[in-house]
């Protein structure tokens, strides 16, 4: 295939994955987007190997080893439960990260092979980007690594932190900087090497002071840094196709990471830096063992919102470890049933990463024009006779509001506590990923509905009909 019909069907795939952005920017237009993307990613596989001219044995090789990835992943993806989902894309930027990296090595030890030069003698700009492309890549793989242990629960969620952290990442940023520019000097194995290594650390220490409360950022965060990764490498290779899904997907994360943040209250730049100014541990409340609980049961629950004008449900991550979504819209549907106004309010980051909720909600076909964002439905809550929160927990927490000695003070959240009554369904009265307790536990006005969210749900709809 001749390079101005390589360029034109590169620029068809890119175009495609902008198609993809777009789509992905709301549940009701979410697979036409997977689609186009998926399409996109097809034609640049497929100009990529026909560019070659020839299929060697090599590249036979390398076919083989596209279809098993590809397969496993397919794999991966079907058996995977949504409660899951924020690590495994956690553990995709982490392989992402280290595609980039091996790239880069690969482009340094055999540079004739990619048109660079030769050894000791590679192109300038291109022993930049490749420098840049495997040190960005470096970060986002072990960033991602230690992301997936703290969203799998095998890493503790809290912040990790020790005097001279953040010292310690500007110097190592530094060291960086200062070995890529003697490298483009000597060009030598160990100077390249080196970058690799304190990339890696970096990457870690940068994630590791990172607490649980901020995790939905990092996510994001970590999916920017793949793709910036991805584009450096595009650069160092001449292709198109890398250049462009790099850049939408670095660009696309890192204002999804600066929203998610504004949503938060969080500062940007401290989040890339590695959690700074966070205060370690998280105090719980002392006085949690002498406040009062109301608990009721799903009769109790039941009654209260019969009797009720409006409802508004507030899905969390408990509703997703239960997956009650689906007795939550059969919930919703009875209630519609008997002349009840019924909506859903969902934080920015509810669940473990952008728009989980909605996406269960999506799932069980829950009408998209009855899902409000925190802007939007805020106000309402005043206005309303009941209040579901079925595992939601620091997003609903009035402490972010009023206690500024809070880890998450200044977070915006949803005014629940503003409603007549407020149904809360819990297994227990621990605390959010954020490790903070919940004073909406305690007030009163609100109910406590201690029980797994789905069969919490399904015995309300019992007593419902």
């Amino acid at each position: 295939m001749s390079e101005n019909l390589s360029a034109i069907f590169y620029l068809i795939s890119g175009v495609l994955f902008i198609l993809a952005l777009r789509g992905l920017s709301s549940p009701a237009t979410s697979r036409k987007g997977n689609l186009f993307g998926i399409l996109g990613m097809l034609i640049a596989i497929s100009v990529t190997f026909l560019s070659t001219g020839n299929f060697s044995t090599g590249l036979i090789y390398v076919l083989i080893f596209l279809l098993i990835g590809g397969l496993i992943g397919a794999f991966i993806a079907y058996k995977i439960p949504m409660t899951a989902m924020p690590e495994l894309v956690a553990g995709f930027h982490s392989l992402v990260g280290l595609a980039a990296v091996f790239v880069a090595i690969s482009a340094f030890l055999e540079p004739e092979a990619f048109n660079l030069g030769s050894p000791g003698d590679i192109k300038i700009s291109s022993l930049i980007e490749m420098s840049i492309g495997a040190a960005i890549g470096a970060i986002t793989f072990s960033g991602s690594v230690i992301a997936f242990l703290k969203l799998r629960g095998i890493m503790s969620g809290a912040p990790i932190i020790f005097k001279g952290q953040h010292y310690i990442n500007l110097l190592l940023g530094l060291s960086i900087i200062v070995l890529i520019f003697y490298l483009c000097k000597t060009q030598s194995d160990s100077i390249f090497w080196r970058i690799i290594e304190i990339s890696f650390l970096l990457g870690l220490l940068l994630i590791i002071p990172i607490g649980g409360a901020d995790m939905p950022v990092v996510i994001s965060m970590l999916n920017s840094y793949s793709g910036w990764a991805a584009a450096g490498i595009g650069f160092t290779l001449e292709n198109t196709a890398l250049i462009i899904t790099g850049a939408l997907v670095g660009s696309s994360g890192a204002i999804l990471s600066y929203i998610m943040c504004k949503g938060m209250n969080r500062s940007f730049f401290n989040v890339i830096l590695g959690g700074f100014g966070a205060t370690g541990q998280p105090s719980l409340s002392k006085e949690k063992d002498h406040k009062n609980v109301k608990s009721g049961n799903a009769e109790d629950a039941a009654f209260l919102m019969k009797n009720a004008s409006s409802v508004i449900i507030v899905p969390g991550y408990g509703m997703a470890v239960a997956q009650a979504q689906h007795a939550l819209r059969e919930m919703v549907d009875v209630l519609k049933k008997n002349g009840i106004t019924v909506k859903y309010a969902v934080h920015p980051v509810a669940g473990r990463m952008p728009g989980h909720m909605n996406v269960l909600l999506a799932e069980a076909n829950v009408p998209y024009d009855e899902v409000f964002e925190l802007d939007e439905i805020n106000n309402d809550f005043a206005n309303t006779d009941v209040a579901f929160i079925i595992g939601a927990n620091d997003v609903t927490n009035p402490a972010a509001k009023v206690d500024p000695q809070s880890p998450i003070y200044g977070m915006p959240v949803l005014d629940v506590e503003k409603c007549k009554s407020v149904l809360f369904v819990k297994r227990s009265l621990s605390p959010g990923y954020a490790g903070v307790d919940n004073e909406l536990f305690y007030r009163d006005n609100t109910l406590m509905l201690f029980a797994d969210a789905k069969k919490m749900t399904e015995e309300i709809v019992k007593n419902l009909n």
